[in-house]
C-alpha cells in the first residue's frame, strides 16, 4: 500500500478516535477519564499553588474547644444562642451547615426556631440516591434534564424551615472521595431544591437564581456550570484558608465585630472525629464546612472554575487537533529532531493547559492525553516495525550487491577456486570513487529511498569497470575500489584504470544532475586513481568470502580522493599512473591536467607527486 494513503488511513483512525472521546466527554464523562482528569487537576492545584479567598466568607467552627467547653454535639438551645450571637454582629447571611432533621427538646427547638427568624439564615437538607454513581445524560434543550434524581430527601423540621431558608449539602466526589462539584439543583419526582451554598449565595445577594442550560444567574452575576447544572470546585489551599473562628469564642462574647459585619457566616462541626471530612489536593483533612464555604464563595464572587459545555468543546477540539499534528509528526519525520519536534509541541500544549487553568478555564488535561497518546504510539510502533522491514530489505539488497561484487573474477573462480587463497602480491591500477554529502541526504530520503539511490550508483560503477576490464573488489557504503590487474596484471593496466576514472566522472556527473534534488543538496562526488605493487588475497571462513587488496598502493589511491576533494576537482591521479598510462591516454584527450603537485596525504610522512583533471566540459 502506498504509504502516503497508509498515512491517510492513520490520521483518519487517529481522528475518529480522538472525535469518540471527546463525544463521550462531552455529554457524560467516562470513569477512566475522569481519574485521569482528578488525578492531573491535583497536579495542576499544587502547581499552581495556594490562593487568598475573597473576604466574603467566615466560618465559625464547631471545634475541639467548643466541643470541650459546651458538650458535643450543641444542643439546640446552645446553637440557638451561638447563633444570635452572630446575628447581634451583622453578617449578611447566616448558614448553618448541620442536619436539623429530628426533633429536639420543646425549649430549645422554640428557641433555634426564633434565632433563625432574627436574620437572613440558610439550614442544610440532604438528598440520598439509589445508586452510588449518579449517571446522567444530556438533554441542550432542557437545563433540568441532566441532574439526577434523588430517591429521598432528608429535610429540617418544618418549623426550622419555615424560618430559615433551606439548601441541599450533597457533594460531588471522584473514586478518591476529593470533593470536585457541587451539584447547584437536586430534585425528586414531586421537587426542586437549590444546593445549600446556592441558597446562600442567593439570601446574601438578595436575588433568586434563574437556571438556564449551561449557567446558573445571580441577578446580573452568571456563573459558569458543567454538565446536571454542577459547579466546579477549586480550593483556594489548605484547611484554615478561609477565614475561620471558633464557636466557643461567639458564645463567650469574644468574637470581633469584623470578623462578622457585612460576610456571609457559616456553622458548621469540624471536631475530631465529628464532623464530614474530605481529601483535597492542599490537605488530606478538609472540614465539610470549609468545602460548602468554598462554594458560597465561588458563586458569590464568580471567582470559580470554569468548566461548562464550550470547555468540553474545546476539549474535544483539541484532543483532535493534538492527536492530528503528533501522528502527523511522528509520519513526517521519525528522526531525533522529529522527536523534539514532538516533545516540544506536548510541553507547548501542557503549558497552554497549565495557564489556562491557572486563569480560571478548567481544560481537559486527560481527554487530548488519552486521545493523543494510543494512536501515536500505535502508528510510531507500526512505523518502527516497517522500518526494520525496509532495513532488512536494504540488508539483503546490500549482501547480494556484496555477492556480486568483483565481477569478471567469476569465470575465472569457476576455473581455479583456490585463486588467491594465498595471498599474492604483484602490480595494479586502483580506483577510488566516493560520494560526497550523501551521509546527509540518507538521514533524510529514508532506507528504501537510500537503496535506490545506492542502486543506481553501483550499477554505472559496474558498468564502467566490466567496460574497461576492472574488477570491484568492494563496495564501501556509498563508494566503491577498483582494481585493474586481477586475476593477472596487464601492461595495459593503468591506460584502462585511467579510462575508467574519465568515464566514472562524466557519467556519475550527469547521473547526479538527472536526479531532482541533488543539486540542493550538494551531492558530488570524488575519485582518486594510482598504481604500484599490492598485495591481493581472500579473507572469510565458509561459504562467505571475499576478494581483497591491501598495501600502500591502496592507501594512496584512497587519499588521493582528499586531494581531489582539496582542490575542488572530480579526479586526482598520481603521477605514477600518469606515466604508467602513457603520453596518448585519453586523460589528456578528454580533459585539461594540472600538475604534477607535490602532494602530502593524510596519515602518510612522504610526499608524493599528484596530478589534477578537470572535464572539458566544465
Amino acid at each position: 500500500m502506498n504509504y502516503r494513503l497508509q498515512t491517510v488511513i492513520a490520521l483518519l483512525l487517529a481522528g475518529l478516535w480522538a472525535a469518540a472521546l471527546g463525544y463521550t466527554n462531552l455529554n457524560a464523562g467516562s470513569g477512566i477519564l475522569d481519574r485521569m482528569e482528578a488525578s492531573l487537576a491535583d497536579i495542576r492545584s499544587v502547581i499552581v499553588g495556594a490562593k487568598t479567598p475573597p473576604p466574603v466568607v467566615s466560618i465559625v467552627a464547631i471545634d475541639d474547644r467548643t466541643a470541650g467547653a459546651h458538650g458535643y454535639p450543641l444542643n439546640r438551645a446552645t446553637l440557638a444562642r451561638l447563633i444570635e450571637a452572630i446575628t447581634a454582629l451583622k453578617p449578611k447571611a447566616v448558614a448553618i451547615d448541620i442536619l436539623l432533621v429530628d426533633p429536639g427538646p420543646e425549649e430549645g427547638d422554640a428557641a433555634l426556631t426564633s434565632a433563625l427568624r432574627q436574620g437572613p439564615s440558610v439550614i442544610a437538607a440532604a438528598a440520598t440516591f439509589a445508586q452510588s454513581r449518579q449517571r446522567v445524560s444530556d438533554t441542550a434543550d432542557d437545563p433540568l434534564a441532566a441532574i439526577p434524581e434523588a430517591n429521598q430527601l432528608l429535610l429540617p423540621l418544618p418549623r426550622f424551615a419555615e424560618a430559615a431558608a433551606v439548601g441541599i449539602v450533597n457533594v460531588a466526589t471522584d473514586q478518591t472521595g476529593t470533593p470536585r462539584f457541587i451539584p447547584l439543583i437536586s430534585r425528586t419526582a414531586e421537587r426542586l431544591d437549590p444546593a445549600f451554598p446556592l441558597r446562600v449565595a442567593s439570601v446574601a445577594l438578595g436575588v433568586n437564581p434563574t437556571i438556564e442550560p449551561d449557567a446558573i444567574m445571580l441577578g446580573k452575576l452568571r456563573i459558569p456550570t458543567d454538565i446536571g447544572q454542577r459547579l466546579p470546585v477549586t480550593f483556594y489551599g489548605g484547611h484554615g484558608r478561609i477565614a475561620t473562628f471558633s464557636a466557643a469564642d461567639a458564645l463567650d462574647g469574644k468574637l470581633s465585630a469584623d470578623a462578622i459585619a457585612g460576610r456571609i457566616v457559616v456553622i458548621g462541626s469540624t471536631v475530631t472525629g465529628g464532623g464530614d471530612v474530605f481529601p483535597t489536593p492542599f490537605d488530606p483533612v478538609m472540614p465539610g464546612v470549609e468545602v460548602m464555604s468554598t462554594a458560597i464563595t465561588h458563586l458569590v464572587t464568580g471567582d470559580g472554575m470554569v468548566r461548562d459545555h464550550r470547555i468540553r468543546l474545546i476539549d474535544a477540539a483539541t484532543a483532535i487537533g493534538l492527536t492530528l499534528v503528533l501522528v502527523s509528526l511522528v509520519a513526517w519525520r521519525r528522526s531525533a529532531a522529529g522527536y523534539v519536534i514532538i516533545v516540544l509541541t506536548l510541553i507547548v500544549w501542557a503549558m497552554l493547559n497549565l495557564s489556562a487553568y491557572a486563569h480560571g478555564y478548567w481544560l481537559s488535561a486527560a481527554l487530548p492525553i488519552a486521545a493523543a497518546l494510543p494512536p501515536a504510539l500505535i502508528f510510531g510502533a507500526a512505523e518502527l516495525w516497517r522500518d526494520r522491514g525496509r532495513a532488512r530489505h536494504y540488508a539483503e539488497q546490500s549482501a547480494l550487491l556484496q555477492r556480486i561484487e568483483a565481477p569478471g573474477l567469476g569465470e575465472w573462480l569457476a576455473r581455479d577456486p583456490n585463486f588467491l587463497a594465498t595471498p599474492v602480491r604483484q602490480n595494479a591500477a586502483v580506483i577510488f570513487i566516493d560520494l560526497s554529502g550523501f551521509t546527509g541526504l540518507s538521514e533524510t530520503v529514508g532506507p528504501v529511498a537510500v537503496s535506490k539511490v545506492l542502486s543506481g550508483f553501483f550499477e554505472l560503477i559496474d558498468e564502467e569497470a566490466r567496460a574497461h576490464g576492472g574488477a570491484i573488489t568492494s563496495f564501501m557504503g556509498d563508494g566503491a575500489m577498483i582494481l585493474f590487474g586481477l586475476p593477472e596484471p596487464s601492461d595495459d593496466d593503468a591506460a584502462r584504470a585511467a579510462a575508467c576514472a574519465v568515464s566514472l566522472c562524466e557519467r556519475t556527473r550527469a547521473w547526479l544532475q538527472a536526479h531532482a534534488g541533488f543539486a540542493q543538496k550538494k551531492i558530488g562526488f570524488k575519485v582518486g586513481a594510482h598504481c604500484g605493487p599490492i598485495v591481493a588475497s581472500r579473507l572469510g571462513t565458509g561459504d562467505r568470502q571475499q576478494i581483497t587488496a591491501a598495501g600502500d598502493t591502496i592507501n594512496v589511491g584512497s587519499r588521493l580522493m582528499e586531494v581531489a576533494a582539496r582542490h575542488g576537482v572530480e579526479l586526482a591521479l598520481s603521477a605514477e599512473i600518469v606515466r604508467a598510462a602513457g603520453p596518448d591516454s585519453v586523460l589528456a584527450q578528454s580533459g585539461r591536467m594540472e600538475g604534477p603537485l607535490e602532494t602530502t596525504l593524510r596519515g602518510r610522512a612522504s610526499h608524493i607527486d599528484a596530478w589534477l583533471w578537470r572535464s572539458r566540459t566544465l
